[in-house]
């Protein structure tokens, strides 16, 4: 998808309040993937992509971005914590895997698009097949006869069997042309055919406690091709037969090797890596041996970041031209205490703003799912009309503003906990409420909250 900055801004306005310079950053760096796919190749090989940290307090959007950037770009992307990871030779991943999982992420993404090109086809093929389960085609005779000579007894007697045989195919055909007007008009959804599936096998784990979990899906994709695939037949209904058909079919007409090499391409040219909580391997050396999930880690990203070719099931990924978007809060460290090199490979740097009341007004009303029209949807299931009244929202919002201040700072996350203190009762209550109209105003959301936001120790245990 080739959207301008700008659009990629629009988007993430639907969904995310404030945070202009960090939607900016993010819409630049993805146009310019693009725009580096226009240039010359000489040219193109030198243009590396310019990495982002974003830096902010817990509930800013930080994260918030990153799942509606992966929504939006038609490119293989991926978001990890950095904490996952450890330094290679300990118990943990190490980050190479991050690659590898964007790889596998790559592959799901060209076989979707391909999936899209063959799904003509595909059906066709599926209904083929379900008009064979409905009307068994018949089996050729296949018995050798010893030649007559011209004239013969037996002649007349074959010219029969031919009309008879003619006779029996027109009628097979015109039911099998019935049952496919039928599997049309979808009338048959329910009826039950017998169909050979495929008995999945379950991954077995040996290596996943080593950082080696990669090995397991060699082992096992190696050990599927030796054993032989067991088919056990199932009485199964016409609408999950189509399902499992077409899952077969478009898987065989789908090209594999193809898929690889596209997919390899779109990581090395366009993919992207969220790396989240980036702040939690930076800082002071515990001093008590080495620092396997702090500086160790950081040592391992370097290669990855700066550029480097990691092996995976699927060949060989060079990761010079992927675009990695690092994520922290960096309360306690701060970006300068990362190692100098990894700070060079993050050249942009974004600061988010703590959000004010009026932001969390803006987050309560205008994304296009508000926390206040879930609510709203969620009770309407049961048949109650919950409103929510504009002093109502502020009073929300004035809360949350204000435990945020006295309390710790999690951001919008307090709007969660603020609004379903609010809604509880109505929520418990919901199925058998007599009056099925709940108007949530500035009272009631005092009248809810009053006695907790009072008293400071209880509002920090609750709120």
């Amino acid at each position: 998808m080739d959207l301008t900055p700008r659009q990629i801004v629009a988007e993430l306005d639907k969904y995310i309040v404030g945070q202009g310079a960090a939607k900016k950053a993010v819409a630049v760096a993805i146009r310019n993937r693009w725009r580096r796919q226009q240039l010359h190749e000489d040219l193109r090989k030198d243009v590396t992509p310019k990495n982002i940290i974003l830096i902010g307090p817990t509930g800013v959007g930080k994260t918030e971005i990153a799942r509606r950037l992966a929504s939006l770009v038609g490119a293989p992307f991926i978001k990890v914590e950095a904490t996952k990871f450890t330094e290679v030779g300990y118990v943990g991943r190490d980050v190479e895997s991050i690659i590898r999982d964007l790889t596998e992420a790559s592959i799901g993404l060209v076989k979707q698009e391909m999936r899209q090109q063959v799904v003509d086809k595909a059906k066709e093929r599926v209904t083929e097949r379900l008009l064979d389960l409905l009307v068994p085609p018949t089996p050729k005779n296949t018995t050798w006869e010893p030649e007559q000579e011209p004239g013969d007894a037996k002649d007349e007697e074959k010219e029969k069997e031919k009309e008879k045989e003619s006779e029996e195919q027109e009628k097979r055909q015109r039911t099998r042309d019935k049952f496919r007007a039928k599997l049309e008009a979808g009338e048959l959804e329910d009826r039950t055919v017998e169909l050979n599936v495929e008995q999945k096998t379950v991954p077995v784990q040996i290596f996943s406690s080593m950082g080696m979990e990669n090995m397991d899906v060699d082992l096992q994709s190696m050990f599927d091709r030796i054993m032989p695939k067991s088919n056990a037949p199932r009485q199964i209904t016409i609408k999950d037969a189509r399902k499992l058909l077409m899952e077969q079919e478009t898987e065989a007409l789908i090209d594999r090797a193809s898929v690889t090499e596209q997919a390899i391409s779109k990581v090395e040219n366009s993919g992207i890596v969220f790396l989240d909580e980036l702040d939690k391997v930076c800082g002071p050396s515990s001093g008590h041996g080495p620092d396997v999930s702090r500086q160790g880690v950081q040592r391992d990203l370097l290669p990855v970041v700066e550029g480097t070719t990691v092996n995976t099931k699927h060949g060989p990924v060079k990761t010079d031209h992927i675009l990695f978007i690092a994520a922290g809060a960096f309360h306690v460290s701060k970006p300068s205490d990362l190692m100098p090199e990894l700070q060079g490979r993050f050249p942009i740097r974004v600061e988010l703003i703590d959000l004010t009341r009026d932001d969390f007004l803006r987050i309560l009303t205008e994304p296009k799912h508000a926390l206040t029209k879930q609510y709203a949807e969620l009770l309407k299931t049961e048949g109650v009309d919950l409103s929510f009244t504009q002093d109502g929202i502020e009073a929300v919002a004035d809360i949350a503003f204000q435990v945020n201040r006295t309390a710790q700072n999690i951001g919008a996350r307090r709007l969660h906990t603020i609004l379903e203190k609010v809604v509880e009762e109505v929520s418990y209550e919901g199925p058998d409420l007599a009056e099925k109209r709940v108007k949530v105003d500035g009272k009631f959301v005092r009248e809810k909250l009053g006695p907790i936001v009072e008293s400071e120790d209880l509002s920090k245990f609750i709120l």
